[in-house]
């Protein structure tokens, strides 16, 4: 039987074409020097300007400023391939992104090693934590980066993959003996990957390209150069590499059945309750999740209407984290066509839905609903919109313990499930990554902000630096990650010593 093999997408159409014509030699023709010192510094040869973005035309090494390279490029046709100066990054003007090259990166690591002062120069741009490792945009990824920044610095995960990498090795070595010429790789061990690669104490740019074509196996329809959502990806990371681990179980087993990795630190459980409003009868539900999806506080943001967005004051409108979990927990009355088949009348009435948390994970991720969609005009746009959140955070008032003594009082009752269980994980949590998403939905850009020993870090694809704690709080954040605070204080705890938080 005729083996498959799994075609990688192609890259920037652009990129191909130049190469064609002129090869990686095309690179060395570069009369610039990229990352350039202070006495020698490039200018717009449009408007003489120095600061903001410049970039370098790989035809004929013009300069120019993001604004009048289009002019540029209009006027010279096959020139819209250049390097920006900044970065030294490779990026396309036609496709408005930036593109990754394999012979690029090696170009620009051989030129960097060759000039002491430009090394100098980069070990001085971070106070080099152990593990803060930039990751080099491959065509569109920086969702991807993003997200495996904030993976690689989760206290339980970086324990877990530093302390048991010959476990994947081993099952790696399995699954070569077993399967033969085109099997499918394993995503857990291509992400052990990544964790070797960003704590090998490497201080230039890693490239996840390995990762990448992984998660394109494991999640074809999303397999390509297009920008991608950052949860999502999250999402889907985390679903496969939990099907992986549990190969002979379906996704959907029962509560406290999976010991993978994934469920072991992001796992959590969530508690429905829905309440007849005649009867007083309550059907009780608990559901699984990795995540918390929160919408964002009522009539702060834009609001859909018939289809119909209405439009938001100049003035910038905030919400706050716990603002959105107060909404996220309220009491809420459901429509005339959610009517609860109540048990106790035996016909459809009116209710009242209530969601709680029935058990906290070692690592609380909030999602932050910021892009709406309408589909009257079948359009989708991003809520500009920013979230005030804490760094140290109590989530006592949102358990399902606390939810229902405050809705029936001090009355001692039965009910269904021992809400009590919660007590032996802590409820206190410390932040220590945000993923943020600047720009609209269609041409945006995602960063990500780790909190290392109390010192927050930048990290914007290939380059990482030191920011205030004023910066991550004005930023657009997407989607935060929480840890229980004795793990964030105790980073290099084993993880066999962590409390056990076990649920599907």
């Amino acid at each position: 039987m005729a083996s498959t093999s799994y075609q990688t997408p192609m890259s920037c159409s652009h990129l191909h074409s130049f190469k064609e014509n002129h090869g990686i030699t095309g690179y060395k023709s570069l009369r610039i020097p990229i990352k350039p010192s202070k006495n020698s510094v490039p200018r717009c040869s449009f408007c003489s300007k120095t600061l903001g973005r410049l970039y370098i035309c790989l035809i004929c090494s013009e300069v120019n400023c993001s604004d009048h390279f289009f002019i540029h490029i209009q006027s010279n046709d096959g020139h819209e391939i250049s390097v920006d100066v900044e970065r030294s990054e490779l990026y396309c003007f036609l496709c408005n992104d930036q593109v990754y090259d394999l012979d690029f990166d090696k170009f620009i690591e051989i030129r960097r090693k060759r000039t002491r002062k430009q090394q100098k120069l980069a070990k001085k741009e971070v106070d080099q934590y152990w593990g803060l490792r930039g990751m080099n945009n491959l065509g569109n990824t920086c969702f991807m980066n993003s997200v495996l920044q904030a993976l690689v610095h989760t206290p339980p995960l970086k324990n877990h993959f530093l302390g048991h990498r010959e476990v994947c090795r081993l099952r790696r070595r399995r699954r070569r003996a077993a399967g033969g010429a085109g099997e499918v790789s394993c995503l857990a061990c291509d992400l052990d990957g990544v964790f070797s690669a960003v704590f090998s104490g490497e201080r230039m740019p890693y490239s996840p390209a390995q990762f990448l074509y992984s998660w394109w196996q494991h999640s074809t329809t999303l397999a390509g150069y297009e920008q991608q959502d950052a949860h999502e990806f999250f999402i889907s990371m985390l679903d496969r590499i939990h099907e992986k681990e549990q190969p002979n179980h379906s996704n959907k087993v029962g509560i406290g059945d999976c010991h993978c990795i994934v469920h072991k630190v992001f796992a959590g459980i969530l508690r429905s309750d829905v309440t007849c409003t005649i009867c007083g009868f309550t059907s009780t539900t608990y559901d699984p999740c990795v995540d918390i999806s929160l919408d964002l506080e009522p009539n702060n943001g834009s609001s859909v209407s018939a289809g119909k967005s209405t439009k938001q004051s100049s003035n910038p409108i905030t919400s706050t984290l716990m603002g959105c979990l107060d909404h996220f927990t309220r009491p809420e009355k459901l429509g005339s066509d959610q009517k609860l088949h109540c048990q106790n009348c035996q016909i459809k009435q009116d209710s009242v839905k209530q969601m709680s948390i029935r058990k906290l994970p070692l690592v609380l991720c909030f999602h932050i609903k910021r892009f709406e969609h309408s589909l009257i005009q079948r359009t989708s746009k991003k809520i500009n919109q920013y979230v005030k959140f804490p760094f140290s955070l109590d989530m006592t008032s949102y358990l399902s313990s606390s939810i229902i003594r405050k809705r029936f009082g001090t009355r001692i009752f039965a009910f269904e499930g021992d809400e009590s269980e919660v007590s032996s994980l802590s409820s206190e949590f410390e932040i220590f990554a945000v993923v943020s998403h600047m720009g609209q939905m269609e041409s945006g850009h995602y960063v990500t902000y780790l909190r290392l020993r109390d010192q927050w870090y930048r990290c914007d694809d290939a380059w990482i630096t030191k920011v205030d704690e004023e910066i991550v709080k004005a930023s657009q954040a997407y989607v935060m990650y929480y840890v229980q605070k004795v793990l964030y204080h105790k980073e290099g705890t084993n993880m066999n010593s962590y409390p056990s938080s076990r649920c599907c």
